[in-house]
């Protein structure tokens, strides 16, 4: 199966799932960022899982062609970038994590942007045949 295809299937599924975990529940998604923001070990390790996610999309898939396989190529390479900053620095991370998280309306979009791009990775990896 080709890189793409199978790194739509596996991130397309999850992001939806991530959406719909945030959307049905709101109020725990506050509490789960909140508390993420402020332990210092949950946010070092999330940093690390990305960083390690991201390292491993960008070296499997660094394609820039002009198409829908860029979009996995830009999240594996926006993940490692992430990670890397919540690792070296976190204070900064941290202040622009609280900045963007709110309240509920950042998280509701923030859910409907992660449904919208698995919605798109999940079509083009099980149904479109390209």
């Amino acid at each position: 199966m080709e890189r793409s295809l199978f790194l739509a299937r596996l991130l397309g599924p999850t992001f939806v799932a991530v959406a719909l975990g945030m959307l049905l529940n709101l109020g725990m998604y506050e509490t789960i960022i909140a508390e993420g923001l402020h332990s210092g070990i949950l946010f070092y390790l999330s940093g690390l899982l990305s960083l390690l996610a991201g390292l491993s999309i960008v070296n499997l898939h660094n394609r820039w062609q002009v198409d829908w396989r860029v979009v996995i190529t830009v999240l594996g390479w926006l993940m490692t970038i992430g990670g890397t900053f919540r690792i070296v620095l976190p204070q900064v991370a941290i202040a622009v994590g609280s900045t963007i998280y709110g309240g509920r309306a950042s998280i509701v979009v923030a859910a409907l942007t992660t449904g919208a791009l698995g919605a798109f990775l999940s079509f083009k990896g099980y149904v479109q045949r390209s």
